[in-house]
């Protein structure tokens, strides 16, 4: 499709990454925050980018701690992060891997650094699970930077397809009931993309670095811009004077309610109850 027949998304709202800690200390922007936006935003629950050249910012990790009810996928860019959960699983996630976990009906598990200094870069997505599938055994993939499949452009654009498809290429994940997109965009200086999006989708983009234009209006770096619902849309239209680099994300709504409580993540209260009685327990996982 020419671009002058393309009809973009546009801009809805943004929303500006909050400083946060989570885990032992680790020092984040919390991208995707509130409840206002998780039901805007549905099925995609919480974004996070963690970044720091400080090893004081991140050396404490994510020691032990329990989830249930979602899917958590962590995506890394620099650095080294090692995975071990109370299912037996063990991994290092390195620069470009992705570790993509379903808690279903729960799970203990840690992240920490493999590293003792230099950069550590990346990104945590929650996404939820559809009520039937909340208490799903639970499950896990590691893949490692070359099994995320790459398009290269005509614009000299690189797609990392990490979830869902780009100008048919299959993304390493395709997931049932909520069918993400996960893509990390790299756009070189004056280039332009016209990315098809499911009609029915929630869909946001994260400018992570550089400058951007999303159907024509500037992206501050660091925001999230939540793109409008226009069944007549084709999807997002996308520009950098000076070069980008920028996550694009979109789901299919669950409509389903949301309680959660911390790493629970549920359709009622009395479910959240459920869940905190048997962490208690140590019958969780």
């Amino acid at each position: 499709m020419s671009p002058s027949a393309f009809i973009s998304r546009q801009i809805e709202f943004t929303l500006a990454g909050q400083a946060a800690s989570d885990g032992a200390g680790v020092r984040l922007l919390r991208i995707l925050h509130g409840a206002a936006a998780q039901r805007r935003l549905d099925p995609f629950l919480m974004l996070d980018e963690f970044r720091s050249d400080q090893p004081g910012d991140y050396l404490a990790g994510f020691p032990e701690h329990p989830h249930r009810g979602f899917q958590t996928v962590t995506y890394m860019l620099a650095g080294r992060m090692r995975h071990r959960d109370s299912v037996g699983n063990e991994g290092v996630l390195g620069p470009g891997a992705v570790q993509w976990m379903n808690a279903g009906r729960g799970i203990l598990h840690s992240e920490m650094p493999e590293q003792q200094d230099g950069l550590m870069h990346g990104f945590q997505l929650w996404i939820n699970l559809p009520a039937a599938r909340k208490l799903s055994a639970p499950t896990y993939r590691d893949l490692p930077a070359e099994a995320i499949p790459e398009l290269r452009t005509q614009a000299g654009s690189l797609i990392r397809v990490i979830a869902g498809g780009v100008d048919g290429v299959e993304g390493a994940i395709q997931e049932a009931d909520t069918e993400p997109c996960y893509w990390d965009v790299h756009l070189p200086a004056g280039a332009s993309e016209c990315l098809a999006l499911p009609a029915g989708h929630h869909a946001a983009v994260y400018l992570y670095d550089g400058t951007l234009s999303v159907a024509d209006q500037a992206l501050p770096v660091r925001t999230l811009a939540v793109l409008t619902q226009n069944p007549a849309s084709h999807g997002v239209q996308l520009h950098s004077a000076s070069g980008a680099r920028l996550l694009v994300l979109a789901g299919q709504p669950l409509n389903q309610p949301i309680a959660q409580w911390g790493p629970f993540v549920m359709n009622t209260r009395d479910e959240i109850e459920q869940a905190i009685a048997e962490m208690r327990a140590g019958t969780l996982a």
